[in-house]
């Protein structure tokens, strides 16, 4: 596997930091300790700690979008790609890491609302794409909020479904996305 690239291992500490100590602690110099560089090797792609999380939520973006890419042209297919991405077929521990890292990053942007701004682009995206995905957009996007919530639920450890109920609720969110495309 090619090494990661200066500026990916800096993300990578960067939700180390995030993992290990909170948002709280996470700083450019604790980021660059932790990433074994100097503050101006951090400071060459991160001038500012914004830049850093814009950065941080941009790839977890990115790694949303690419699991969308694998969307079909049929109707409700956005909207089944979706909440495949966003929550497991099969009931997991919510304190994986990525949700970890994605539940720390958000508590870091939202102490600095113009961090949010990136974020409020791409769902405004999605929300689009959910819009124009060949059924009812009424329909898509109650369906998208359940999911939203339910990711937030599971984020934030807020009364998670245990595993047989993880399943039930998905498959029935599955069953309105096809009942969906039949009207």
């Amino acid at each position: 596997m090619p090494r990661p690239s200066s500026k990916e291992r800096l993300l990578d500490a960067a939700a180390e930091v995030l993992l290990s100590e909170g948002a709280e602690a996470l700083t450019l110099e604790a980021v660059a300790r932790r990433a074994g560089v100097s503050k101006g090797g951090l400071f060459y792609h991160f001038p500012t700690k914004q830049a850093l999380v814009a950065a941080m939520v941009d790839r977890l973006t990115n790694a949303f979008d690419q699991a969308l890419a694998e969307t079909g042209a049929e109707p409700g297919d956005f909207l089944r790609a979706y909440l495949n991405a966003t929550i497991p077929e099969h009931h997991t521990a919510a304190n994986a890491p990525a949700d970890r890292v994605t539940a720390a990053l958000l508590a870091g942007v939202l102490v600095d609302p113009a961090g949010l701004a990136p974020l409020r682009k791409r769902f405004a995206a999605w929300q689009a794409r959910l819009t124009d995905d060949g059924i009812d957009p009424a329909a898509a996007t109650a369906v998208r909020l359940a999911i939203d919530g339910w990711w937030a639920a599971r984020l934030l450890g807020l009364g998670e479904p245990d595993a047989a109920l993880h399943e039930q609720t998905r498959r029935y969110l599955m069953e309105e996305i096809d009942r969906a495309t039949r009207h």
